[in-house]
């Protein structure tokens, strides 16, 4: 998963993946489960399905929707988007179910049990609504059901039987003939109704991981295809004002895609890759959620369609590339917490650092490797995320905030993943190319991980820091007990100097809404008001056009600003353009003051690395054998 900025609590650009056993099923793993979807019978915006088991041996059964799904560290509950859910016997009959838990039914005489119904209510709606009660799922993890799109994150939409999760799905789509759909599911059969207005498309899912494991998306689609060596590329769009086009997001994912093959090399990847793309509208019933989430050979990502397409085409590299990754890890490299994921009573992996932070990682890493962007602009990536980090608990266990990451005080340090996780993976690849003269990265540590794990083989999670520690060095063992498993916080510049770095100031590019990752704005929750902090003044434009300390933002282009209001504004404001003509209202102290110009570029000072002219010959190479491999 890959979220993007947090502002006072509120998605903005939100940049939000113990071991068990295998249950022997009640039922022959060769007689799917028959399940089915009719996006022609919508009512009410919900969205009819049905749930044929086959028949059990047992008198009680329960069926569940999932509380947390993979990829995601935060609870979803999806069964509360479910309603009406009834049971019927081989006669038409009515058979007694009970909700024992916000995402779960038991069915008494499950012998006589023939199949289930139930209504599916979408996320997209309940989340801009303020919801039914509780946290919504981020958006790439949710549903949608409008009359021109369909985002079919399946989670949200099938469950499973406890104990019946290894056994194989049938599922069965029907929508308007007229209607795009693409899915990376396999495709079973199509079949059109006698008057052609429907098809109902059949897939098939080996088990229940691929059901969750493979979203769909139906509707209004605009779809491109492309090769990327070996792997076919599925871009699927949706622009509901037509903003923007496959085939121009295409052609960056494209290079950005071919970029990302040449630098993993002869990792083991995937035939077909999906990006499913949904364009949100930025209004009040729009997905706020911004960002992707992934899953093991595709990606759903949820973004303002009013981006200008520089930005928006900036915002897919960042974000895809990421996504992209995890088919090292954790497609190739996971724990026994990922294989054996429990849907209802999850457990997690100690080692976030390694799925978000390895990953996000290599998505700021490659793209210097292979000259999408200049050495200034990848130290000034690195240097953002140090800026961010610093602002979140730099004494907090890495292992232990992973395996607790569900829970208090450790939820709320999740971002840092993508952020000190990244700065992790940085010091180990700095470590190994010290240690081997050059000739080994993390990225050859996935790699041999990848060798002796593979997809269908999960690693102890207790164990794996050893194991590296073997592979590797004893000061990259040394460096991951002393500064993720234990709580020492890491002093960036021991690394940089190894490589020829040291820490310089200079006027860099920022944005109206932060200074180097760090926002500029408060938030007074007792008053609801929003209002411009002391980092205003670094900020070259605001403090330019006059903007000090303490002021209130009373109104941005006539839209009035408040907590409540702040997502929606800000992202306006995150996306403005130079020479946009705008106009801020502020409050100074009960005096009202207009600001009424056009943007621009603005400044801000900060810190950034530069080359150490004294640095030696043997740092300069350890500094290119780092950045270009």
């Amino acid at each position: 998963m890959k979220k993007l900025l947090t502002l006072f609590g509120i998605s903005v650009f939100l940049v939000a993946c113990g071991s068990s056993t295998k249950t022997t099923s009640d039922l022959a793993v060769s007689n799917p489960i028959e399940t089915s979807i009719d996006l022609t019978k919508v009512t009410n915006d919900q969205v009819p399905v049905t749930i044929n088991p086959g028949r059990f041996t047992v008198e009680t059964v329960t069926y569940r929707l999932p509380k947390v799904v993979q990829g995601t560290y935060s609870i979803s509950d999806f069964g509360k988007y479910v309603e009406n859910l009834k049971a019927f016997d081989y006669n038409g009959n009515e058979l007694t179910v009970n909700k024992i838990d916000t995402n779960s039914w038991t069915i008494a005489n499950a012998t006589n049990l023939d199949y289930l119904t139930y209504w599916v209510n979408d996320t997209f709606d309940v989340e801009v609504s303020g919801g039914i009660g509780g946290d919504t799922p981020f958006s790439p993890a949710g549903t949608n059901i409008e009359p021109d799109n369909y985002v079919l994150n399946l989670h949200g939409f099938i469950g499973y039987f406890d104990s019946l999760k290894n056994n194989q799905y049938k599922l069965d789509v029907t929508a308007p003939a007229d209607f795009v759909r693409t899915s990376a599911l396999q495709n079973v059969s199509e079949k059109t109704s006698d008057d052609g207005k429907t098809i109902t498309t059949s897939y098939f899912a080996p088990r229940y991981f691929d059901i969750t494991d493979n979203p769909m998306m139906y509707g209004n689609l605009d779809v491109e295809t492309f090769q990327v060596g070996d792997i076919k590329i599925v871009l699927s769009v949706f622009s509901p004002n037509q903003t923007h086009t496959a085939k121009q997001i295409g052609e960056t994912m494209k290079t950005m895609m071919q970029a990302q093959k040449a630098y993993l090399g002869d990792i083991d990847s995937t035939p077909r890759y999906d990006i499913y793309l949904y364009l949100s509208r930025g209004d009040a019933d729009s997905p706020k959620g911004f960002g992707a989430l992934e899953h093991h050979t595709s990606t759903v990502v949820v973004m303002p369609e009013g981006m200008p397409f520089e930005a928006l085409a900036e915002s897919m590299v960042d974000v895809v590339s990421h996504e992209f990754f995890h088919i090292v890890t954790p497609l190739s490299v996971h724990s026994e917490d990922v294989h054996y994921f429990d849907y209802n009573n999850p457990t997690f992996s100690k080692h976030l650092w390694m799925y978000e932070g390895v990953t996000e990682y290599f998505a700021t890493l490659f793209q210097v490797d292979q000259g999408l962007v200049s050495e200034e602009e990848f130290y000034s990536k690195i240097m953002g995320k140090i800026q961010t980090a610093s602002g979140m608990n730099d004494t907090m266990s890495f292992t232990i905030m992973s395996e607790n990451i569900l829970d208090e005080p450790y939820a709320s340090q999740y971002y840092n993943v993508y952020q000190k996780g990244a700065l992790i993976g940085m010091c180990i690849d700095i470590l190994m190319r010290e240690e081997s003269n050059g000739n080994r990265g993390i990225l050859s540590l996935m790699k041999e991980l990848s060798n002796k794990y593979g997809k269908n083989k999960p690693f102890e999670d207790d164990k794996l820091i050893a194991e590296i520690t073997a592979m590797t060095y004893p000061s990259v063992g040394e460096f991951l007990n002393t500064h993720v498993v234990g709580d020492v916080p890491i002093n960036y510049e021991t690394f940089f100097a190894k490589v020829g770095l040291e820490l310089g100031e200079s006027k860099v590019e920022t944005n109206l809404v932060q200074n180097n990752g760090a926002l500029i704005f408060g938030a007074n929750q007792d008053s609801g008001t929003i209002y411009f902090n002391g980092l205003v003044t670094q900020n070259s434009f605001w403090n330019d056009n006059g903007v000090k300390p303490n002021d209130i933002i009373k109104s941005i282009d006539g839209e009035k600003v408040s907590l409540q209001t702040a997502n929606q504004v800000f992202q306006k404001v995150f996306m403005w353009q130079p020479g946009t003509a705008i106009e801020v209202v502020l409050d100074r102290d009960g005096e009202e003051v207009v600001i009424k110009t056009n943007v621009e570029t603005s400044y801000t000072i900060g810190r950034t690395l530069v080359p150490n002219p004294n640095a030696t010959d043997a740092q300069i190479a350890l500094r290119k054998a780092w950045l270009k491999g």
